[in-house]
């Protein structure tokens, strides 16, 4: 009934429209399924909240920009690394490509990457992004709250 009132260029027009619609849609689900072939879980993240004083023994590497230390907790173990002055990143351990498999990441020798041995992926500590190797995905990163002296970790 509303095709008598549509003009034959309107009527092309919608069919046009449509079959780009569908196209468009197909293209999204396969796009979107496609897009999970190495990282098909996320990382099994147990709560975290933790505090540490970097003037404690322990944790004396992380009064110098570029210092990291190892910690419990998380799924893996947690790196926490100064990316600045007024900055402490903290990463999971837990490896983000091939989550099943397990992997923990390490710092390397170089002190500003971390290395799943597992992939040979190597991420940046400054930012936990993916350097090199297969990993796609970023390292897990917790909140935290740095006062100077104080750490909060925390999810």
């Amino acid at each position: 009934m509303l095709k008598a009132h549509l003009s034959p260029v309107m009527v092309q027009y919608f069919k046009l429209f449509s079959t780009r619609a569908l196209i468009t849609a197909v293209f999204l689900l396969v796009a979107a399924s496609s897009c999970r072939k190495n990282e098909e879980t996320q990382i099994p993240v147990p709560p975290v909240d933790f505090s540490v004083n970097i003037n404690n023994p322990q944790y004396i590497a992380l009064k110098s920009i570029g210092g990291w230390v190892y910690v419990t907790g998380g799924s893996k173990g947690i790196i926490l690394y100064r990316s600045e002055e007024s900055n402490i990143n903290a990463f999971d351990r837990h490896s983000p490509f091939e989550v099943n498999r397990g992997c923990q990441v390490s710092v390397d020798s170089s002190d500003i990457a971390a290395i799943d041995t597992c992939s040979n992926s190597r991420f940046l500590l400054q930012t936990g992004n993916p350097i090199s190797g297969p990993a796609t995905q970023p390292l897990f990163s917790y909140q935290t709250n740095f006062n100077g002296q104080n750490l909060r970790v925390f999810n």
